[in-house]
């Protein structure tokens, strides 16, 4: 079941990857085998709608990559992902911006003292003097 797995999973990856560049006019620079199944997607888009011929290719390319990987057998049904709803399980919280925190008023006692830094220029320029006197 591991093999089936990664077989099918490699497998929409690989398909949805090889879908995206033919759509951007990179169809010629991808591998034979992708073009071979897109050609193959192509020829069922004619008789299918697009969702049905997308997961009949994705069958094919699932059954190939399942016997590359060492799966013997036919390969295992997998339930189709596209036919899946997806569930909103409710476990996801919306981000939301924390409430703006009011700024601290500057005024009164809260504000930083200026003094220090003025005494601190004071007591230097007063060294500085008194070197250049002394020095004399």
């Amino acid at each position: 079941m591991l093999i089936a797995r990664r077989a099918d999973t490699r497998a929409r990856a690989d398909f949805a990857t090889w879908k995206m560049m033919a759509k951007l006019n990179g169809f010629s620079a991808l591998p034979a085998e992708a073009q071979s199944f897109l050609e193959g997607y192509r020829q069922l888009l004619a008789t299918m709608t697009e969702d049905d011929a997308s997961e009949a290719t994705i069958q094919l390319m699932y059954k190939r990559y399942y016997a590359e990987m060492g799966g013997s057998g036919t390969p295992p049904q997998l339930p189709s992902r596209a036919s899946d709803p997806t569930k909103d399980s409710g476990n996801v919280t919306a981000f939301r911006r924390p409430a703006p925190r009011p700024k601290a008023v500057a005024s009164g006692s809260a504000a930083k003292p200026r003094l220090p830094v003025a005494l601190i220029f004071i007591c230097l320029a007063i060294v500085y003097v008194s070197i250049r006197y002394f020095w004399r």
